[in-house]
């Protein structure tokens, strides 16, 4: 009896002691002795901002489930902290952690930035991540960024965009000429020479530009941006498909300085909450894209209408002219310049059997 006594006894102890381990581990929930860190985030975009801005909110909210509350991330939109176009030097130079918005804003700095959100006639959102994660894609973004005292990841896709909206229908590159457009980048460039004349504009100006006929076309995003921003109001064509923004990735960056401050698991918690936001976006846009262009074809009557293979051709020589003159003399857009461009002729090469075979093969009659 005496023995079964000291067994039940000892049993009592190891449980007690593993529900007390237990309890400790629920409540600290991380190493580090608990320490707590409060982070601020600035955007490019404004304050909620359906899709492009919610990422930023999105990777909020995993890194605080991450640890349990340890790490609290504050996100500014567009003018509330810094300008949209003051978030590169705010995170440069540790004024705030952590900026989200989309590296090509960024090109009078780092000329090879383009590269890491789109170029025309380039990579689409699921080839950008090949390249990002398994191509050497990243390594080259971290090391343009280096310079910097920042840390670029992957922060979200918005997929193949649209070509954009048009007052008057384009049957013939002739129809371009001429064409006041609001369309950025080295695009923009592109569209100049193509005959058209650039207009740039931000994003909340555009609608009042084409109402007031200040521009006679204009791109922004994709049909779950471009009806909320009410450019079927304004504008009678919807053209396809966005050659100039095949797969626009957006980019979280974070001060070297401020993660390298951190423990190995906080860490390692950005670098995945910044992959599931990434992931998030494109799955986001993906769903709603589709809702919202049913509802501006069949509910506001929404001319649907895909640019003339001759035009694409034409866009498409040209952009290749554009991109030997934009990295003429930059020795890291051309590494990087020459990096995508392989990727980018061997994944067509598998693409070409493996996702547009199949596409062909579910639209056969």
């Amino acid at each position: 009896m005496k023995r079964y006594a000291v067994l039940i006894g000892v049993l009592v102890v190891m449980v007690s002691c593993s529900e007390a381990e237990k309890v400790v581990a629920d409540d600290t929930c991380l190493s580090n002795g608990g320490k707590s860190y409060k982070w601020n985030m600035v955007t490019t975009w404004p304050k909620n901002f359906p899709g492009l801005g919610m990422a930023g909110e999105n990777f909020s909210q995993y890194v605080d489930e991450m640890t349990c509350g340890q790490m609290k991330i504050k996100v500014y939109g567009a003018g509330e902290l810094v300008p949209a176009m003051g978030v590169f030097d705010a995170v440069s130079q540790g004024n705030v952690q952590l900026g989200h918005g989309a590296s090509y804003y960024w090109t009078g700095k780092v000329k090879s930035s383009q590269f890491f959100t789109a170029i025309p006639f380039g990579l689409t959102a699921q080839e950008m991540n090949g390249w990002l994660h398994y191509g050497g894609g990243l390594e080259l973004w971290q090391e343009a960024y280096e310079p910097f005292n920042l840390v670029p990841l992957a922060g979200g896709n918005t997929g193949v965009q649209m070509a954009g909206w048009f007052n008057k229908e384009i049957n013939s590159m002739e129809d371009l000429k001429g064409i006041k457009m609001r369309i950025p980048g080295l695009a923009g460039e592109i569209f100049t020479r193509a005959g058209g004349e650039t207009v740039q504009l931000p994003g909340n100006e555009i609608f009042l530009a084409l109402q007031q006929g200040v521009v006679d076309a204009a791109e922004w995003v994709g049909p779950y941006n471009d009806l909320t921003f009410g450019f079927h109001q304004v504008a009678k064509y919807y053209y396809y498909p966005g050659w100039h923004e095949p797969g626009s990735t957006l980019e979280i960056i974070i001060n070297k300085d401020a993660l390298m401050s951190l423990p190995k698991d906080l860490q390692a918690i950005m670098k995945y909450a910044a992959k599931a936001a990434n992931q998030e976006m494109l799955d986001e846009y993906t769903a709603r894209n589709n809702q919202a262009l049913t509802e501006l074809t069949e509910k506001h009557d929404v001319k649907l209408r895909k640019l003339p293979d001759e035009v694409l051709i034409a866009l498409r020589d040209i952009s290749e002219d554009v991109m030997i003159d934009f990295i003429e003399g930059d020795e890291m857009a051309t590494r990087v310049y020459n990096s995508y461009v392989a990727f980018k002729d061997q994944v067509i090469s598998y693409h070409r059997i493996s996702e547009k075979a199949y596409i062909d093969t579910r639209e056969l009659d």
